[in-house]
């Protein structure tokens, strides 16, 4: 990827709705270029597709959670089956795998706190191997964004 491949990144990234001509003019490429690097771009798989951002609160689901989980052991399928399960879980926005106290790092979303218990009861104390949870509740969004940061 050049700085040019970059520039066509980030703008979709601000807008996914760009026309190529409105694309173009913004990285400063013809039409045709443009296109061309952008095709590139979806085939190596750089960009791997197109969404809508959708706000949070007005869906219905305005609370978000982060929960750290540590297994109990490390043995492969106590490891396999944990991620299996959690990404059966559509509340389970991401799951990160962390180093620390911790083996994952987990973005859940809910409706309110009763849900969130009612998450934990029945979908998180169901997941095999958890040794402990630790949730952090966000009051609060500081910054959000999709955006990678400026490479050039």
């Amino acid at each position: 990827m050049d700085r040019k491949d970059r520039q066509i990144v980030r703008e979709l990234q601000k807008n996914g709705r760009l026309t190529n001509l409105e694309l173009a003019e913004r990285v400063n490429l013809s039409p045709s270029p443009c296109l061309r690097r952008l095709r590139n771009l979806e085939e190596s798989g750089v960009i791997e597709g197109y969404a809508a951002l959708v706000n949070q609160r007005a869906y219905g689901v305005p609370l978000t959670v982060f929960v750290n989980i540590a297994l109990d052991k490390h043995a492969k399928d106590t490891v396999d089956g944990f991620e299996r399960k959690v990404c059966e879980i559509d509340s389970i926005l991401d799951c990160f795998m962390t180093t620390g106290d911790s083996d994952y790092l987990l973005r859940v979303v809910v409706a309110d706190l009763e849900e969130y218990e009612a998450f934990v009861r029945k979908q998180l104390h169901a997941l095999p191997g958890i040794r402990s949870i630790d949730t952090r509740f966000a009051y609060s969004v500081v910054k959000n964004t999709s955006v990678f940061p400026n490479r050039d």
